[in-house]
């Protein structure tokens, strides 16, 4: 055994560990760390006055409340049905099914931008979608909930893409044994199933819901980007770009990056203790 990993380690195709680590850090330097950085740096030029000015006036409040609840709100409810996608492509054969399947990943492919116009003209008040809707009184495009619609369509393929592999893998013998055991349906999917879907689950919110906060193109087009109504953080960064302030946006900026990096860093500690409890 020691032999075969030894000649394993000697006929890898891949460089050896130190070489590659060292690849690995400096391409996550380059890519990732640097541009961090300097953000910070930039941020670092205000004082604190300046600092607490820029990231909690009300403008910039409002979009912190529209961005983190639209994008948690869609994270949740993509949670749900992209689990339900994910279990109807994995356990039923159906025409068309690798269609759907291929659908799944549409919004990984088109463009932010067409993303946002298409989904402004089906939900306008003459819209395909948004006339029907418009008639019950209910209003889409150009308001914060056309902001939760766009980050539910780009988030849904991070849910169905994390969660579906887990369920390609899960042993439907499971479900037999607590079928003859007695167990209900929905007792197996609660204590079976969704026990070894959890980690997967909480991935795909966690990925989707990073992905939302970030979102700009398919957003500003369905928006509407009214001050203190639809206007989403990203857009306010970007205003602030063109208002060359640079350390304003930068401020929000990295206040973003904390919330997000404090968000995965919770999802990441909670898919551990799920793990610790699933082993045991």
């Amino acid at each position: 055994m020691v032999l075969s990993r030894t000649l394993l380690r000697r006929h890898s195709v891949l460089p050896g560990f130190d070489l590659a680590l060292g690849f690995t850090l400096l391409y996550i330097g380059l890519i990732v760390l640097i541009p961090l950085s300097a953000a910070f740096l930039k941020t670092f030029t205000l004082t604190w006055p300046q600092f607490w000015a820029a990231v909690s006036s009300p403008r910039v409040m409002a979009s912190y409340r529209l961005t983190f609840g639209a994008s948690f709100a869609a994270a949740v409810v993509n949670a749900v049905f992209g689990l339900l996608v994910a279990w109807v492509l994995v356990r039923y054969s159906f025409p068309g099914r690798r269609l759907v399947d291929a659908l799944v990943d549409l919004p990984f492919a088109l463009p932010t931008a067409v993303a946002g116009i298409a989904l402004t003209a089906l939900y306008a008040e003459n819209g395909w979608i948004g006339q029907w809707l418009a008639a019950a009184g209910a209003k889409v495009s150009f308001t914060p909930l056309g902001v939760f619609v766009a980050l539910t369509f780009i988030g849904l393929p991070f849910v169905v893409r994390t969660v579906q592999p887990v369920l390609e893998d899960l042993q439907q013998e499971l479900e037999e044994a607590a079928a003859t055991l007695g167990a209900t349906r929905w007792q197996t999917f609660r204590r079976v199933i969704l026990p070894v879907l959890t980690p997967a689950l909480l991935t795909g919110f966690a990925l989707a819901f990073a992905r939302a906060l970030g979102e700009y193109g398919s957003v500003i087009f369905i928006a509407g980007n009214m001050p203190m109504v639809s206007e989403i953080t990203p857009l306010l960064i970007i205003t602030k770009l063109e208002q060359y302030d640079y350390g304003g946006a930068t401020a929000i900026a990295v206040v973003m990056l904390i919330a997000s990096f404090g968000m995965l860093l919770f999802i990441n500690l909670l898919q551990a203790w799920a793990r610790r409890r699933q082993g045991a």
